[in-house]
C-alpha cells in the first residue's frame, strides 16, 4: 500500500513560511514515496476559524504547486464522531468535568508555586492542580444543571493503567528527531502532560482527541509535522491505544524561526504567503527560503 500522508492546517490566520515548508515537505515526501497526500481543516475552534482563512489556504496551496486529493477533510463536519470517542473513555471511568476557570487555575497553580515549584507540562503550561477529579457525581450532576462552564479532562492515572494493560510497550516510532535528538523508537510520557483536556462543553472534542481519530479514519501512515507537537505524541499514542486505532510513523521536522529566535506563528504576526506573493515572491524562492531543493 501506498503511504499516505496529510497537511493539516487551521483556519484561524493566514498561512506563512512555517506552514509552507511543512506542506511542501509533506508533498515532496508523498511524491518521492509514491503515496498520496490529504489536506484537512482542523477548525474545530469555531470562535477563530473562518471561511476566509479557510479559502486562503487553498489559494496560497495551489498557489506554491501543492495538490491534494479530494475530498477534503473538515473536522467541524464530524463533531459526533468526537463526541462517541469522548462517550466510549467515559464510560470506562476515564473522563471527568472540570469546573476550574483559567483564572482559578491560574490563581491555584501560583498558591502552591509559592510551597514548591509546581510540576509543568512539555510546552511548560502548569499541570491541572483543580479539585475537579474529587467531585462525586451528585455535586457534578448539579453544577452541570447549573450551567457552570466546564472541561472534560481525561484521568491520566487511569488512562496509562489500562494502557499498560494493553499494550507492552508505550512507544512511538519517530523518522525526524526530537528536542533532544530523539529519534527511532521513542518512548512516550503521557503523564508528564497531566490531566488533559479531551473536549469542552461548548466543542465536542480537542486537537488531540480529533487528531488521533481523523488519522486513523484518513488512512494515515506517517504523520510530518513540527518539532513543537513531538511530546504531545505521548498524549497522542495513549489514546490511539486506548481507542483501538492504528498509530501511523512520526516525522518531525524543525521550526523556522524568525530574527528573535521565535517560531514563526500568526500570533507573532509572521508574514503570510499572499504577502509574499502580493509582494512578487516565486513559489521557487519559496522553497529556497524554506531550505528546500526545487521541485523535482
Amino acid at each position: 500500500m501506498p503511504p499516505v500522508f496529510r497537511f493539516a492546517p487551521s483556519p484561524n490566520g493566514f498561512l506563512h513560511l512555517g506552514h509552507a515548508y511543512s506542506a511542501l515537505l509533506n508533498a515532496d515526501l508523498a511524491k518521492a514515496g509514491g503515496g498520496r497526500l490529504l489536506l484537512r481543516i482542523e477548525d474545530i475552534d469555531a470562535t477563530r476559524c473562518r471561511p476566509d482563512y479557510e479559502a486562503a489556504i487553498y489559494q496560497d496551496l495551489a498557489w506554491l504547486g501543492i495538490a491534494w486529493e479530494p475530498a477534503v477533510r473538515r473536522q467541524s463536519d464530524h463533531l459526533d464522531l468526537y463526541r462517541d470517542a469522548v462517550d466510549r473513555l467515559a464510560a470506562r471511568g476515564l473522563v471527568y468535568p472540570a469546573f476550574d476557570s483559567r483564572a482559578e487555575i491560574a490563581r491555584l497553580v501560583a498558591a502552591k508555586d509559592e510551597v514548591a515549584p509546581w510540576p509543568r507540562d512539555p510546552d511548560g503550561a502548569p499541570l491541572y492542580p483543580g479539585s475537579g477529579k474529587h467531585l462525586d457525581a451528585e455535586q457534578r450532576a448539579l453544577l452541570i444543571a447549573s450551567g457552570v462552564p466546564y472541561a472534560l479532562r481525561l484521568d491520566m492515572e487511569a488512562a496509562c493503567e489500562i494502557a499498560g494493560a494493553l499494550t507492552d510497550e508505550l512507544s512511538w516510532h519517530e523518522l525526524g528527531h526530537g528536542p533532544d535528538g530523539e529519534t527511532g523508537l521513542v518512548a512516550a510520557q503521557p503523564e508528564a502532560w497531566g490531566d488533559v483536556v479531551i473536549a469542552r462543553k461548548e466543542t465536542s472534542t480537542s486537537y488531540h482527541l480529533s487528531v488521533v481519530i481523523d488519522d486513523a479514519l484518513q488512512g494515515v501512515t506517517e504523520v510530518v509535522r513540527g518539532a513543537d507537537l513531538f511530546w504531545s505524541t505521548s498524549v497522542h499514542r495513549l489514546l490511539q491505544i486506548l481507542l483501538d486505532l492504528p498509530a501511523p510513523v512520526y516525522r518531525h521536522h524543525p521550526l523556522l524561526r524568525d530574527a528573535e529566535g521565535r517560531k514563526l506563528s500568526k500570533s507573532t504576526g509572521a508574514t503570510g504567503l499572499r504577502d509574499l506573493r502580493a509582494a512578487g515572491v516565486s513559489p521557487e524562492e519559496v522553497r529556497r527560503m524554506v531550505g528546500l531543493a526545487a521541485a523535482a
